[in-house]
C-alpha cells in the first residue's frame, strides 16, 4: 500500500503555526504534496524528519509555490512543465517512481472578474498535454488544488456561483476533457453522488462552520490505476488552512 496526501496550506509558515506538522504527519503518508507554500527560498527547517524535500517556489515573493515531502527517494524530479510562460509561479513538481509519476499541481486561479480565464485555458491545454506525455510512459497520479469544482454537487451554491472563477463552464469543460483523456477523479470513483464533501471554505461568513464549501482539491489517476484504488478521503476535520488535506491510498 502507498498513501499520498495533498494539502493547499495557504502559506506554509502560517500553517506551521497552526499545527501543520502534527496534523499532516499524523496522516502517516508516504508522500505529502503541498500547494500555495508562499515561500521565496528553500526552507530546510520545514523539512520533516524521514522525508526527502522538493521545493518549487514562485519568482514572485510570497506567492503560489509547491513542495513535496517523500519518504522514498524518487528516480527523478522535475519542476514545472518545461514551458517558460507557465513555470515562473512554482506550480508543478513531478516525482518519478518505479510504478508511477506523482504530479503535484497548483492550478492558476481565473481570478475575480475572470481576468485570468484566457490564460487558464492555455494552461489547461498545455498541462493536459504534459500529463498525457507522462502517461504514455507510466501511470500518473495527479494531485493538488486544481481550482475547479467539476459538477454542481462539488460546491454548496452552484446556481449563484455559475461563471465565477472556479465554476465557469470553460473550466469545468477542461476538467471533463482531462477525464475523457484517461483520468479518474478518485473521490467520485468511490462516492459518485455524495453531496456536502468539500475541501475549501472561504474565511468569510462562517463558511466552514456552515459547510458552505467547494471541492477543488483532487487526486486524479490514470485509468490504468483504477484497479489499484483503495480509498480516497477528504480530511475536513483538519484545520490550519482554508483548505483541508485530501488523501489517496493505492495498492501497488
Amino acid at each position: 500500500m502507498v498513501k499520498f496526501v495533498s494539502w493547499n496550506v495557504n502559506g506554509l509558515r502560517a500553517c506551521a503555526k497552526k499545527g501543520f506538522y502534527n496534523d499532516a504527519l499524523a496522516l502517516n503518508a508516504d508522500a505529502v504534496c503541498l500547494q500555495e507554500t508562499k515561500l521565496s527560498e528553500i526552507m530546510p527547517e520545514f523539512q520533516p524528519a524521514g522525508y526527502h524535500a522538493y521545493w518549487n517556489n514562485a519568482e514572485k515573493k510570497g506567492y503560489a509555490g509547491t513542495a513535496v515531502f517523500s519518504r522514498a527517494e524518487p528516480l527523478n524530479v522535475t519542476y514545472g512543465m518545461g514551458i517558460a510562460e507557465h513555470d515562473r509561479e512554482g506550480r508543478v513538481i513531478t516525482l518519478e517512481y518505479e510504478q508511477c509519476f506523482l504530479v503535484n499541481c497548483y492550478t492558476p486561479n481565473s481570478q475575480h472578474g475572470l481576468l485570468r480565464l484566457d490564460y487558464r485555458m492555455i494552461w489547461e491545454d498545455d498541462f493536459r498535454a504534459y500529463l498525457l506525455a507522462l502517461a504514455a510512459k507510466k501511470p500518473v497520479v495527479l494531485c493538488g488544488d486544481l481550482n475547479v469544482a467539476h459538477t454542481e454537487i462539488d460546491l454548496k451554491n452552484p446556481k449563484s456561483n455559475r461563471m465565477n472563477a472556479g465554476f465557469t463552464d470553460q473550466e469545468r469543460a477542461k476538467f471533463t476533457t482531462l477525464l475523457e483523456h484517461g483520468f479518474i477523479d478518485s473521490f467520485r470513483h468511490f462516492y459518485p453522488d455524495l453531496r456536502g464533501a468539500y475541501t475549501w471554505w472561504s474565511f468569510m461568513g462562517n463558511a466552514r462552520a456552515n459547510n458552505t464549501g467547494w471541492r477543488i482539491d483532487y487526486f486524479c489517476v490514470s485509468n490504468a490505476l483504477e484497479g489499484a484504488l483503495v480509498s480516497s478521503t477528504i480530511h475536513s476535520g483538519i484545520y490550519g488552512s482554508d483548505h483541508c488535506p485530501v488523501e489517496l491510498i493505492l495498492e501497488v
